[in-house]
């Protein structure tokens, strides 16, 4: 009697010199797979072009476990760009995005699994408590609910990267080019079944944190922009806005003027008004046509695909190599 075929898991790791950490991940995710006998595992690991000694480790760990498949950028394309190239790559029934620093616990997939077993295309965590410090954190929390308020999309509160997809969700964002993902709100957006899992995120044992304020911003940029027009409508109710207070303002002159004889400078008041209201009209064109050039934008945005420099344990690769050795 032949046994069921194990269910093939993906799991996403970027890194970023993350040498004191990529081996102690690994090692965490097959421990928890080995107590899995109904599931294999795939690890992809995306490395944007480390400069330590991760790419070495991976060489060593991906000589000795054909299941761990690792892509090599040419430059830093940054986190989500790297992770987006490590959701196309994924050949599982589903895929988990884990951090390599292990500040998202490994030991929680198999209750992702459960949740995905009962129908759930999309199983993301949900950050109960941050190690941050009380300034980043708060700002994480404000932004979480910021992005929420302003967005179209049913965005998660408190949710992060840690997140389990189904085949599903692989199959389009294979179709995804973007030169500027945000892929939590992308997958959000996306719809089907989704769930959230609460967990208390732990501390970085090892190495120091590669996703600094400046990143964390840009990061929050990349959310707005991808999934909101606010921005634009805010310029075009400025240009409202200044346009009522100049009509005001002349409305002011003219009673001033006419009925109380007051006696400004020649030409002063009315230069003022006459930049007042062209600046507000400016404004208003210009939010109008942001309006429809963001809706084309979010529709159509091109995107640049990162090069990738070398990979490893990647069946097309393996063919390569054998051809050539004949």
């Amino acid at each position: 009697m032949n046994a069921e075929p194990k269910t093939l898991v993906s799991i996403l790791v970027p890194a970023f010199n993350e040498e004191l950490n990529v081996v102690r991940c690994y090692e965490s995710i097959v421990r928890v797979f080995e107590k899995l006998p109904d599931y294999s595992y795939e690890i992809i690991v995306t490395d944007n072009h480390s400069t330590d000694r991760t790419f070495e480790l991976l060489e060593d760990l991906a000589r000795k476990d054909p299941a761990l498949k690792v892509i090599r950028f040419s430059r830093n394309y940054g986190y989500q760009r790297s992770l987006l190239c490590a959701y196309k790559a994924a050949t599982g029934a589903c895929s988990i995005q884990l951090d390599c620093d292990l500040q998202d616990p490994p030991e929680l997939i198999p209750e992702m699994l459960g949740l995905w077993r009962n129908g759930h295309q999309v199983v993301y965590g949900i950050r109960r408590s941050l190690k941050d410090g009380f300034f980043v954190a708060s700002l994480r929390r404000m932004f979480y609910r910021f992005i929420t308020w302003i967005s179209d999309d049913d965005l998660p509160v408190n949710a992060g990267e840690f997140r389990l997809v189904d085949r599903r969700i692989l199959v389009e964002l294979h179709k995804v080019e973007d030169a500027s993902p945000y892929l939590r709100g992308l997958i959000s957006a996306m719809g089907f079944s989704q769930v959230g899992l609460e967990y208390d995120r732990g501390d970085r044992i090892a190495g120091e944190s590669k996703f600094p304020l400046k990143s964390m911003i840009s990061l929050a940029v990349d959310g707005v922009l991808n999934h909101s027009l606010m921005p634009l409508r805010i310029a075009s109710i400025a240009g409202i806005v200044i346009g009522v207070l100049s009509m005001v303002l002349t409305f002011i002159y003219l009673v001033g003027r006419v009925l109380l004889g007051q006696a400004w400078p020649a030409g002063f008041a009315t230069t003022t008004i006459l930049l007042l209201m062209s600046i507000s009209i400016n404004a208003v064109f210009m939010g109008i046509l942001g309006e429809y050039v963001g809706r084309l934008f979010l529709q159509a945005k091109p995107g640049t695909k990162p090069i990738v420099e070398q990979k490893l344990n990647f069946p097309e690769v393996i063919a390569l190599v054998a051809r050539e050795r004949q």
